[in-house]
């Protein structure tokens, strides 16, 4: 639910990185624009410019190496939501739609490669793979956002309207992968604000100021 764009940024706020970060950062490169299966280990020693005894020091197998780079893209994601939503306090069905226009505008971004949560997903289908779990999680934490938003906003089924925007937002994510942003995706933030809207009448007329 990230992009490319976000992930460099919170590495690029590190400053003078120690051997942990720099593996990170390089990680989040090679896996954000790659894949996770697709790199192997000796391509980030060799990218990094360490030795594979300080790399294999920090990160015992790729396996956590996976799950800590997606622990730091939630982090990261998290800081990102905060900022987009934050003008809209006090109103939770703006917020909500606050985070559908900020996962549209990752979605444009030239750097672009899908989101990381969901490509990762879909590289394991081992439900107990650690960067799985990592990726899932992250999935929670956005449901659950989107949920507390709703009961803030006065929605019927609070639970029930965050698992459909989840929906919009998941479509918006591949599909604009696949369309560089274009067609369906087009249709993301329009959608999810009829939905709040019918979701929230009381609380969502900010909402209907929708872009597009």
């Amino acid at each position: 639910m990230v992009c490319s764009r976000i992930r460099g940024a919170h590495m690029a706020r590190r400053q003078a990185p120690d051997t942990k970060q720099r593996i990170l950062a390089v990680a989040s490169r090679l896996f954000g624009r790659h894949g996770v299966r697709s790199v192997g280990m000796q391509r980030l020693v060799d990218e990094t410019g360490l030795g594979k005894s300080l790399v294999y020091r920090e990160f015992s197998s790729k396996d956590y190496l996976v799950a800590e780079w997606l622990r730091e893209t939630d982090e990261a994601w998290g800081e990102y939501a905060d900022a987009a939503t934050r003008p809209h306090e006090g109103d939770p069905a703006r917020q909500m739609l606050a985070l559908v226009e900020f996962i549209h505008d990752s979605v444009l971004a030239d750097d672009f490669y899908g989101c990381v949560f969901y490509n990762t997903i879909a590289e394991f289908r081992d439900e107990d793979h650690p960067g799985r779990l990592a990726a899932v999680a992250h999935l929670e934490r956005v449901r659950a956002l989107l949920a507390s938003y709703g009961r803030e906003a006065g929605a019927e089924d609070p639970e029930g309207l965050a698992d459909t925007l989840l929906l919009i937002i998941g479509g918006l994510l591949v599909n604009g992968t696949a369309f560089a942003g274009k067609g369906p995706a087009e249709h993301a933030v329009p959608t999810a604000a009829a939905i709040i809207r019918q979701a929230c009448p009381a609380t969502a007329g900010a909402a209907a100021a929708a872009r597009g």
